[in-house]
């Protein structure tokens, strides 16, 4: 008997001290995770305004309809899923690229590869900033593009021009997200067994063919990881359009949501609206992440 208690005793304590360490973060989760989340549910149902100290009231699903009946609203729906698409194909092949020049060299590889990646870490803010700088009428955008097209002088409008603008935030985008990408095909032709690379030498085929035929067939789990990651990622830009707005450039061709939904909540301090906004992204980025976690457990399965 007093074996039993000595062991149920142990028990409890190891019990204990495992709720010690997994305290921290069950706190953190909950803080961070879900109490905002909870929390812009109950606000996306009432008139809740940022600074006002009056009880907000319960308006049912007043915000949902207005939100779902703004041009404003699809504007933004618009802008971000142009951003989307208009990043996504550059992205997904330069950083398949990259990672087959990568995977296939020998000598420097290391180096290129920290080149490749240095943009990625980096603050968004900091590389938008210096970005803002290079697409100044007199900035090296210009003189660059003009050097190419020999013409000198001419102003191309990047932070001025509706759909100018759309693409300098495309660039700054892609040329920061690149090096990650190709990090991730790099791991996975990494995954490609050896012998099948060198069983396929033996055959006589050449690089092209050991490419199209081997590694992107074996790749399209990562493939299809880095293509949610892509647009899960590009769903939640925010820093490079509002900085660019900042500096004068025109709103509307890139209010994408998470602009939207900072001027809704800070600038108009409609937290009820911009909390609709968010829950919408958020169960849009849900259905990604879930697509992205079997995207991921069918790569571990290969």
């Amino acid at each position: 008997m007093s074996t039993v208690r000595a062991r149920r005793s142990l028990e409890t304590k190891r019990n204990g001290w495992g709720w010690v360490f997994v305290a921290p973060g069950v706190l953190f989760f909950a803080t961070f995770s879900l109490y905002p989340i909870l929390f812009a549910i109950w606000t996306s149902f009432h008139n809740k305004k940022l600074l006002s100290l009056k009880p907000p009231k319960f308006i049912g699903m007043q915000n949902y309809a207005r939100v779902l009946s703004s041009p404003d609203f699809w504007n933004s729906v618009r802008a971000s899923a142009t951003f989307c698409l208009g990043v996504f194909g550059p992205i997904f092949i330069a950083s398949l690229l990259f990672g087959v020049l990568i995977a296939s060299r020998t000598k420097g590889k290391r180096v290129f590869q920290l080149a490749l990646y240095s943009p990625a870490v980096l603050s968004s803010v900091v590389t938008a900033s210096v970005w803002a700088i290079m697409f100044d009428p007199r900035g090296l955008a210009n003189q660059f593009l003009n050097g190419i097209m020999n013409t000198p002088g001419i102003d191309h409008r990047w932070l001025a021009d509706a759909t100018m603008v759309q693409v300098s935030t495309m660039i700054v985008y892609i040329w920061k997200t690149v090096g990650y990408y190709c990090i991730l095909f790099v791991t996975g032709i990494g995954k490609i067994p050896v012998s099948v690379i060198e069983a396929s030498i033996i055959d006589g085929a050449n690089a092209w063919q050991r490419l199209t035929r081997i590694t992107i067939p074996l790749l399209k789990p990562t493939m299809a990881l880095v293509s949610v990651m892509i647009f899960t990622g590009s769903l939640k830009t925010f820093s490079t359009q509002y900085l660019f707005t900042q500096r004068g450039a025109p709103l509307r061709p890139i209010d994408v949501l998470t602009l939207n939904i900072y001027n809704t909540a800070i600038v108009e301090q409609n937290l009820g609206r911009a909390s609709v906004m968010s829950l919408l992204l958020f169960v849009t980025l849900l259905i990604l992440a879930w697509i992205q976690v079997r995207a991921a457990g069918s790569g571990e399965d290969m």
